[in-house]
């Protein structure tokens, strides 16, 4: 069957038209349904992914076959290439499939503050092939969403945003371990971000080589926040430290020289000569 340049254009036209469509149509679910009933921000962006992918794919149907293509034909073909193209295909369809996981399950969603390998960013969009990841320092990172069901990922925000952070402090031997204690408590207890339900915490740890170890543990709201907390926290500590004369120690090593080679000593007789 000859196809002709008109029937080529009409095929293109339905096309954008399932487009352009799609685009309307989601504007109005997104303007006038998402606000009745209050769905999560995961939920409207999964819901908006699978109409779009729908509308065009019906589009792509209904297009081909105005053009006059034979689906009969193609689906051969296509059984007979799919075996070599599915080797090709194969990260393909796993991210594809890992994103619908994603999009439904929603262990991540957008705003959400993750690690996964030695990245971490926040959520900024997720599709049906890979999720933008941006760091900390504006740094757009593009991952697989298949690693995102297959490897280990560290969601900072995910049901319940509060975390506890641990700050390691280490005293010289010989200091006041309640005073040491009660001025740990006391920046906690004046961070206008560290919660005080659950209360603030501190351990004493061990006896470390050359510093008696002590940790402070507190609850804060917000994952994003954490390291300006730890920075902020660590700075009053060394500030109050100071205020009551506790050392932090730095470590201390004990050096040892052995010679295979005697040393003599040197002595100097009566001209003022050295001798051996």
């Amino acid at each position: 069957m000859k196809y002709t340049v008109t029937s080529v254009v009409i095929g293109i036209i339905i096309l954008l038209i399932f487009v352009v469509l799609s685009r309307g149509l989601r504007k109005v679910i997104k303007t006038k349904l998402f606000p009745k009933y209050m769905l999560d921000e995961g939920i409207q962006l999964a819901i908006l992914k699978v109409v779009h992918y729908l509308l065009v794919g019906l589009g792509i149907i209904v297009a081909v076959q105005s053009i006059g293509l034979n689906l009969t034909s193609l689906a051969v073909v296509f059984g007979l290439l799919s075996v070599g193209i599915g080797f090709g295909l194969q990260n393909v369809v796993s991210n594809f499939i890992s994103g619908l996981i994603i999009l439904f399950e929603r262990p991540i969603k957008i705003g959400d503050r993750i690690t996964i390998g030695d990245v971490l960013g926040d959520v900024v969009n997720i599709s049906l092939r890979a999720t933008l990841i941006r760091t900390v320092d504006n740094i757009s990172i593009i991952v697989p969403n298949s690693e995102f069901i297959t490897s280990r990922v560290i969601n900072w925000s995910h049901r319940d945003p509060k975390v506890r952070v641990h700050i390691p402090v280490g005293v010289a031997y010989g200091s006041d371990v309640p005073l040491v204690i009660k001025s740990l408590l006391e920046v906690a207890d004046n961070h206008p971000q560290v919660m005080k339900d659950p209360p603030p915490k501190v351990w004493f740890n061990e006896f470390g080589n050359s510093s008696l170890n002590f940790e402070l543990l507190v609850w804060i709201l917000d994952p994003k926040g954490r390291p300006d907390i730890i920075s902020e926290l660590n700075k009053r500590i060394d500030e109050i430290f100071r205020e009551n004369k506790i050392t932090i120690p730095f470590p201390q090593r004990d050096l040892h020289v052995r010679s295979s080679v005697p040393i003599q000593a040197l002595t100097r007789n009566k001209d003022g000569k050295s001798q051996g």
